[in-house]
């Protein structure tokens, strides 16, 4: 049996994180990796990890000993300064907390005011990481969007399991088959995972949200957007759906029904604090095909199909399959666990400045207020609103009528081409004066110099054409080709330089140096291009 080292706190550090084994049914992940403990250590903290906390994610206790952290009982554990967990912990849990310590977690405040007079009475500062405020620069730390997003793919890797047919259409010397039809019923961070998936399986997208401003993201996703103006509410102002009036609910329902009767798979995604909200009625399933899949994300909050038994796989009498899955994200606990760490990690950062190991909780800060549920023996849930705003400023200018607006649009292109056309003239007469002054300076030239500058001048044109004419997308590789042109330029240059001619030194000097630059900075554009494409970059 392999001996684990012992590793005290790192010098300097005072407080010690505790990560314990999750006790849920099922319960596949943890709340630290490897990795995220050697983040942790450099913050200044000590780490403690339970016995055996992630061997369902494939994490070893000689994996978490080398990172840094102390392998320890779950007595020694829970006893820490600071406890992460994934699950919300119990009762008994909480009441093995030091008073005075910190609890980090997913703990649903909004619909579990017993848990908070518990950890109120225990005098636990409590932080959930299911209230982070929905604002840019909290994402990071934003648990809700990371598992959301793993269970939109994982969606579509169960419904693939359970579909009878391929994804992709495919051809073949027996003939083709067509892509799978997937409907997905709502465009937020676990709608578009899901779509991402599916569209990069080969199968025909199509997906609706009564936020019509989810249309770009949709389609940018390759998936086509259901438009639907009965059941689509106006632009919203906090980028969040509001409340359905009875019209727009018929007309969504409406619309889920025929979509899902089209459909060979359904994704579906509603979820409202914690609750599903019916999007897929049962005689909606009684309209699908045989064979059709449906996965219901929203299992956890009681179901966004009127069928779904949350947990549990169904197949009813009319051959429809309805995963009801609640563990989406802990079926990929490996991955999970990493990307769940790195929001713990995140949050530390935010609440360690100076990075000395020493939490400095700031309640003057949106987003450390609004997950900050207790402190101090006080509940502080629900927290004051943060002001969101996902629309754009409004349009203070008056609306224009279709007439005034087509004569605004004439008087622009009016505008427009009169500045071409006075641009155009211009040019013309400073050619033809140039013209002009370069057949007077000809007449009395040389023909040696006559023939140079010939040369010159046939050499603009072939270097103009050629470059104008290359695309937009090779301007970048031509810069190797320029680059050995700007090398028998700069060779020029320095044999010109040593003239009697004064003229012709300084010509030359200016045109070294001009051709240096332009070799350098061609060599740095290339290398910089060609790094991109390098697999270990």
């Amino acid at each position: 049996m392999m001996m684990l080292k012992h590793h005290g706190p790192m010098k300097g550090a005072t407080v010690i994180i505790g990560i314990p084994k999750e006790t849920s049914p099922g319960e596949r992940l943890v709340a630290a990796t490897p990795k995220t403990v050697g983040q942790l250590k450099k913050l200044g903290y000590g780490v403690s990890i339970e016995t055996h906390a992630g061997e369902e994610a494939s994490f070893s206790d000689t994996d978490y000993n080398e990172a840094g952290a102390t392998i320890g009982a779950a007595g020694d554990v829970w006893n820490a300064d600071i406890v992460v967990t994934v699950d919300t912990p119990t009762p008994e849990q909480i009441a093995r907390m030091k008073p005075g310590a910190m609890l980090v977690s997913r703990l649903a405040p909004h619909s579990n005011a017993e848990l908070l007079d518990t950890l109120a009475h225990h005098n636990i500062t409590a932080l959930a990481l299911d209230a982070v405020p929905r604002i840019s620069r909290a994402q990071s730390l934003d648990v809700l969007s990371t598992m959301s997003n793993v269970s939109g793919y994982r969606a579509v890797i169960e419904a693939a399991q359970s579909y009878g047919g391929m994804f992709a259409g495919q051809v073949t010397a027996a003939g083709k088959t067509a892509p799978a039809k997937v409907f997905v019923i709502g465009g937020g961070v676990a709608g578009l995972a899901a779509i991402g998936a599916a569209a990069s399986m080969g199968a025909e997208v199509r997906a609706f949200d009564v936020r019509p401003e989810a249309a770009e993201q949709i389609e940018s996703l390759g998936a086509t957007f259901v438009h639907a103006e009965g059941a689509q509410q106006e632009k919203s102002d906090t980028g969040y759906a509001k409340a359905l009036s009875d019209d727009q609910e018929k007309a969504t329902l409406a619309l889920y029904t025929k979509e899902a009767a089209n459909a060979d798979i359904v994704i579906t995604t509603a979820l409202v604090r914690g609750q599903g909200v019916l999007t897929i009625t049962k005689e909606a399933v009684a309209g699908m095909k045989p064979g059709s899949v449906i996965v219901d994300l929203a299992a956890s909050g009681g179901g966004d199909c009127e069928l779904t038994q949350p947990g549990k796989k169904i197949t009813t009498e009319g051959g429809v399959t309805i995963i009801g899955y609640t563990d989406l994200a802990s079926r990929m606990p490996q991955q999970t666990s990493q990307l769940y760490g790195t929001n713990v990690v995140n949050l530390m950062k935010l609440l360690t400045p100076k990075k000395d190991g020493q939490v400095t909780l700031d309640l003057d800060d949106e987003v450390q207020r609004g997950m900050t549920v207790t402190k101090e023996g006080k509940i502080l849930w629900p927290p004051p609103k943060v002001a969101v705003s996902a629309a754009a400023k409004a349009d203070n200018k008056p609306k224009l009528t279709p007439e005034e607006k087509q004569a605004q649009e004439q008087a622009a292109k009016a505008k427009e081409a009169a500045i071409a056309a006075q641009k155009n003239k211009r040019n013309t007469v400073l050619m033809a004066i140039a013209a002009i002054l370069l057949a007077v300076a000809l007449a009395f030239a040389d023909s040696k110099l006559t023939m140079t500058f010939s040369i010159f001048i046939l050499a603009i044109f072939v270097g103009y054409y050629v470059v104008s004419n290359v695309t937009h997308s090779l301007h970048t590789p031509l810069m190797s080709q320029t680059n050995a042109i700007s090398g028998i330029i700069l060779i020029g240059s320095l044999l010109q330089i040593g003239s009697a001619n004064t003229l012709v030194t300084v010509l030359a000097v200016i045109s070294a140096a001009i051709a240096s630059i332009n070799v350098f900075g061609g060599f740095l554009v290339t290398y910089r291009m060609l790094s991109m494409f390098r697999k270990d970059a």
